[in-house]
């Protein structure tokens, strides 16, 4: 009987032994947990704060544009109400167009001077020529 004895002693320290393995394996794996969820706790608050400054630049960035939109708009219409700069603006699309001097003369209303200075301009600007200089 004392082989069975020593066999239940051996038994029962077994089962304890790993009874304490288990606890202490239950233990830190509940401090990995608490330590992933605070890490996880962390990110989430950085990416809230990363969203609300997106959003926060997105609203500049509309009204911004709003505000461009709304100079663009006024300096379109300061345009249309000096006739002198609407002749010009027309004489320049004519010499996208490839309208020459006598075009823009009779086209615009502008001085014959004034075309043939545009049209020297718009050479220079689309061929890189540069303009003749007076010592």
């Amino acid at each position: 009987m004392t082989g069975l004895n020593l066999l239940l002693f051996g038994l029962v320290a077994l089962a304890l032994l790993v009874s304490a393995l288990c606890a202490y394996l239950f233990v830190r794996v509940q401090k990995q947990e608490r330590r992933h969820q605070a890490l996880i706790n962390v990110l989430r608050n950085e990416i809230r704060a990363m969203t609300n400054g997106s959003i926060g630049m997105g609203n500049r960035l509309l009204a911004i544009e709003h505000k461009l939109n709304m100079t663009v708009e006024k300096q379109q219409e300061l345009e249309n109400r000096d006739p002198g700069v609407l002749a010009y603006n027309q004489a320049a699309r004519l010499m996208e167009m490839g309208a020459d001097v006598d075009d823009l003369v009779r086209s615009c209303g502008i001085g014959r001077p004034e075309a043939e200075l545009m049209a020297l301009l718009h050479r220079e600007l689309n061929t890189g020529e540069s303009l003749p200089s007076r010592h």
